[in-house]
């Protein structure tokens, strides 16, 4: 079989940390790889070494940004001979699939796991591309043109632990653009309740404000100190996002997730929901709303931990 150059694009933040977990056990394998996603501190950080493309950021529902994006995908697939296209979106995917499907390059769409039901619409608007091929995580979601893939979460397993009172805390919200202000005013005031040491908690809350609750607090915190605090952490609490989720389970935790809601301005809409769900379901972390988390959830959550499994299950992509 001829192997391909295979072009990885997406948005940065959890759609990229899906795929860099994904891109390992795609198969058929590549001749050649390449990243294609905007210049964050984060993607920078994690596709340090590996020939990464900077590209026009382009966010979610951005549609006039990903007609605009248009020119630069032809551009790079032409540049780089780019013979496969695989996405898990957001946005940016749409016109990269429509340049790499006009010069016959095959193209993969990976719906995010944080669609448990139902495509988003970058899926929706791919599925009507002739010649894209879209995936799930999903069994139940394999009807029709869309395929069964496996999932980022598939390699992980839960581990019994003892409960305690946290020594060591993460608390982090991803790269939303959208405050979460709920999330910060109660995890402080638990934290503060059972004595926890400002010094031994480290906070990533994006633009949520923090000034008056006398914490040291990041807007962004580059991924390999984040990562490295989890690996020390003996709880993190995170919001329901992919990105976060899977930084957590990669460090070994069984994370609290406090999934954002559409009601309080805290994301588009309330998909962060069905994530818990699916966390919940395969034992890989407990949900709680914000509102009505307790010091005792705090402790029965610490310690908590999660196993990879070396040798996940392959990603076969489609041929042709």
């Amino acid at each position: 079989m001829t192997k391909l150059r295979t072009l990885l694009v997406c948005s940065p933040g959890g759609h990229l940390g899906e795929l860099d977990a994904l891109a390992p056990r795609i198969e058929p394998p590549s001749e050649q790889t390449w990243w294609a996603t905007a210049s964050t501190p984060q993607s920078d950080q994690l596709l340090a070494g590996r020939r990464h493309l900077p590209i026009r950021n382009v966010p979610p529902r951005a549609w006039r940004g990903a007609v605009r994006s248009l020119p630069e995908a032809r551009t790079l697939i032409r540049t780089h001979g780019i013979g496969r296209i695989v996405s898990t979106g957001a946005a940016v995917a749409i016109p990269y699939f429509v340049a790499g499907r006009a010069v016959g390059a095959e193209c993969h769409y990976i719906e995010s796991a944080a669609r448990v039901r139902g495509m988003s619409v970058t899926g929706r608007l791919a599925d009507l591309i002739p010649g894209v091929h879209c995936y799930t995580q999903y069994p139940a979601q394999a009807t029709g043109k869309v395929t069964y893939a496996g999932s980022v979460f598939d390699r992980f397993s839960p581990v019994d632990a003892v409960a305690d009172v946290p020594k060591k805390v993460v608390v982090t919200l991803g790269t939303m653009r959208f405050p979460f202000r709920r999330a910060v005013v109660s995890v402080h005031r638990l934290l503060t309740e059972l004595g926890v040491r400002p010094s031994d908690v480290l906070w990533q809350v994006g633009p949520t404000p923090t000034d008056d609750l006398g914490i040291v607090a990041g807007d962004l915190i580059p991924p390999d100190t984040l990562r490295q605090a989890m690996v020390e952490a003996d709880l993190v609490i995170a919001h329901a996002g992919v990105g976060s989720t899977l930084m957590a389970l990669e460090t070994g935790n069984r994370p609290i997730l406090l999934p954002r809601l559409h009601q309080f301005g805290e994301h588009v809409d309330d998909h962060q929901t069905l994530i818990c769900d699916e966390m919940e379901r395969r034992g890989l972390a407990t949900r709680h709303n914000p509102d009505d988390l307790t010091a005792a959830d705090l402790i029965a959550a610490v310690g908590r931990r999660a196993t990879s499994n070396a040798n996940p299950p392959a990603i076969r992509l489609i041929a042709g």
